[in-house]
């Protein structure tokens, strides 16, 4: 496994080679790092699911370069979902679409939808473009970290967590930290109307404000979509989180800048605004483990934009 911290043009073409050649690679996206394989490589894509150990059911995102290539994986696309396409692509919102023969039940959990995204990060977009260029047609790309855990917005946290998983052949491309800090909103676009089955970087108020609708509630009881993140307990450090109580001497806390640091108790982040809070709390989670924190104490943020993204993971990571 190597890091590549200097991302030029030669090294990203070397890349999509080492994607061609059923490899894996991580790189940056604007949410967090993606691990990625060749999405019509069987085999890659086994290892991928391996080295997360990810259960074979739980489908795969797939990353294309441009709205352009949504036709080669989903066979029907309704108005709204070229409406969203347009406007928030590049992106952090996935769309479920039918699935057209390219999309393989490996790569969907056997269900007939696929889940599509452009990612919108300079690094991302240069090498899903390279590996097209080569004749590829798109990355399977869930986050770079152990199935469930938390996941990473850096190349060091990506290499802490996966180093002892990944081969000599494999790349972690360096593009700094991630800009938004939480996953892709998932849309799901196989109804007469979008639903928001994940919330992430794109609102439900931008969605309703773009399409002039009142956008139906998810209801988790009579879902049959599986898409990744909807587990009850998810993205969790190996320390307990709580939501509400005082903690004490030697816990840590994530709270919004107002909210005041007990005496004794560690600070692990102090968010000014929802946006901050996106894009510190996975470090600050990551941060409580490597400091051997046992519990970890989190203030909701404000449930509006990115903060309903923010507290939908904080609430699994409190499971």
């Amino acid at each position: 496994m190597s890091i590549i911290s200097n991302c030029t043009a030669a090294a990203l073409t070397d890349a999509a080679t080492t994607l061609m050649r059923g490899n894996l690679v991580a790189f940056p996206t604007e949410t967090v790092y993606g691990l990625g394989a060749d999405a019509s490589n069987k085999e890659a894509v086994a290892r991928l699911y391996a080295v997360k150990g990810r259960p074979a059911d739980h489908p795969l995102i797939v990353h294309i370069s441009s709205a352009a290539q949504l036709d080669k994986w989903a066979s029907e696309i309704p108005e709204y979902a070229i409406k969203l396409a347009r406007s928030f692509w590049p992106g952090p919102m996935t769309l479920i679409l039918p699935r057209t023969e390219l999309a393989k039940d490996f790569i969907t959990g056997g269900q007939n939808n696929i889940g599509l995204r452009v990612p919108e990060h300079t690094v991302a977009l240069a090498l899903l473009k390279a590996f097209e260029d080569q004749g590829g047609s798109g990355v399977a790309a869930p986050s770079a970290n152990r199935f469930g855990k938390v996941s990473p917005t850096t190349a060091s946290a990506v290499s802490d967590e996966l180093s002892d998983y990944l081969s000599k052949d494999d790349l972690i491309l360096d593009g700094g930290p991630c800009a938004v800090g939480v996953e892709s909103t998932i849309i799901d676009c196989t109804q007469n109307l979008p639903v928001i089955i994940r919330p992430g970087g794109v609102s439900d108020l931008m969605i309703e404000e773009l399409l002039s609708i009142k956008l139906p509630t998810f209801n988790t009881q009579s879902n049959q979509i599986k898409a990744p993140g909807l587990l009850t307990s998810h993205y969790a450090p190996d320390a307990k989180v709580f939501l509400s109580g005082t903690p004490s001497l030697g816990d840590g806390l994530i709270a919004p800048l107002s909210v005041k640091t007990p005496e004794g108790v560690i600070r692990l982040a102090a968010p000014a605004n929802n946006d901050e809070y996106a894009r510190s709390l996975y470090n600050a989670l990551r941060q409580g483990d490597a400091l051997g924190i046992k519990n970890i104490y989190a203030v909701l943020a404000q449930d509006v934009g990115l903060g309903v993204a923010v507290n939908d993971r904080l609430r699994k990571a409190a499971e």
